[in-house]
């Protein structure tokens, strides 16, 4: 790296990142542009700033979920390409961590992604995009970067060392059932016909009470020194309020806390690890299956002339949530027999104790506009009709 190269990129950022006018980034994106020679210091400053999110407790889908939010598909491809980049520098991260990195490569297709070249690891603007229009995107990128707040870090749970006995032994196990319940949910969402979806979703979600019972069940026969675990997910506008209430149904029904960060549009869910598998699938279809019987619905009430589209919406989200909170609670309440209590019990002392430790100071709030009486009948019927499935009796 010359020293030239490296004035370049201190000048252009002097510019560009700490000012907000379009004058400045277009000042700083010209310097970049007419200095190819930057590109490799470009590309290792920005790796430096994935690593600084890192360190303020970001994750690599946190950082792809709040650039897509904020900015456009070309600087989502951009950013993931610098977390690839940066993920041989970082040490050793947990299997949720590398399942958002596997995600990352999967997206990104193989060869052709804007970001780092394999070889030099330079910032070069893709084909057919000119090296001015590539440099004002980079640079918008790392204006966000560079402004990411901290975040709760979300430390990974330690896993047992060997085997363990029963069905959930080992990651290729969980890996396959996994699996499989999202293929069912999946084919469930997709299917027109009504009495297949049931099936499928009835089959997913036995498999997915299964696969927490049996942890539970492992848990008392052999106390693990595993602690619960914490994921972030999506929860974006439109209507994010009467989601994160949903997803907070789903997840005091599976034994887990959720946090709503409602500025920056997702919710933390605190639980141990198979508790937090079976939320992120059963939060992910219940929307796709309202999302669906909304649709339908607002098609219904606007054939019959209606135009309050959005009221429609807002209060028809907000009773599914709604609905769908008491009959998971419901189903809760008469499913786990005496012989599991004392481990529940103490499972979730152990997820409160976590969830207070994260967020020491949390608030409530209320639904707001729900006026649509149409929506709200609409959506509490939607909910009913849904598929949540119970969690079987142990034997």
């Amino acid at each position: 790296m010359s020293s030239t190269a490296s004035g370049t990129v201190d000048s252009a950022f002097g510019t560009a990142l700490y000012a907000e006018t379009d004058t400045a980034l277009d000042t700083g994106a010209s310097l970049l542009a007419a200095d190819p020679e930057a590109d490799a210091e470009l590309a290792r400053r920005g790796r430096e700033f994935v690593a600084s999110a890192w360190q303020r407790g970001w994750q690599p889908a946190d950082v792809v979920r709040i650039v897509r939010r904020e900015l456009d598909d070309v600087h989502v491809r951009l950013a993931s390409a610098l977390i690839r980049a940066q993920a041989p520098h970082d040490g050793p991260r947990g299997p949720r961590w590398q399942a958002q990195l596997d995600d990352l490569t999967a997206e990104a297709g193989g060869a052709g992604s804007a970001g780092p070249s394999r070889s030099t690891g330079a910032v070069t603007a893709p084909p057919g995009t000119d090296r001015f229009t590539h440099a004002t995107a980079v640079l918008e990128l790392y204006r966000l970067l560079l402004r990411l707040p901290a975040l709760e870090f979300l430390e990974e749970p330690v896993h047992r060392s060997g085997p363990a006995p029963g069905p959930v032994s080992g990651r290729g196990t969980e890996s396959r059932m996994l699996t499989r319940i999202r293929a069912l949910l999946a084919k469930a969402e997709a299917t027109g016909f009504p009495e297949e979806a049931e099936a499928l979703s009835a089959k997913a979600q036995e498999l997915m009470a299964r696969h927490s019972i049996d942890e539970a069940l492992l848990a008392a026969r052999a106390p693990s020194p595993s602690a619960p675990g914490a994921c972030r997910i999506g929860v974006e506008a439109p209507y994010e309020q009467a989601k994160a209430v949903l997803l907070d149904a789903v997840a005091t029904a599976n034994h887990c806390r959720a946090v709503w960060n409602e500025p920056l549009g997702f919710s933390t869910v605190v639980g141990f690890e198979a508790d937090l598998e079976a939320v992120e699938l059963l939060h992910t279809s219940l929307l796709v299956q309202a999302t669906a019987a909304m649709t339908k619905a607002e098609a219904a009430q606007r054939a019959g002339g209606r135009k309050r589209t959005k009221t429609f919406r807002q209060s028809f989200l907000a009773a599914y949530a709604h609905r769908i909170g008491t009959r998971l609670a419901a189903a809760a309440e008469t499913q786990v027999t005496d012989d599991l209590l004392p481990v529940l019990a103490s499972r979730e002392v152990a997820v409160g104790d976590r969830t207070d430790r994260l967020f020491p100071h949390t608030t409530t709030s209320r639904l707001r506009g729900v006026s649509d009486a149409a929506g709200w009948t609409e959506g509490a019927q939607a909910a009913d009709r849904a598929r949540v499935g119970t969690r079987p009796r142990l034997p």
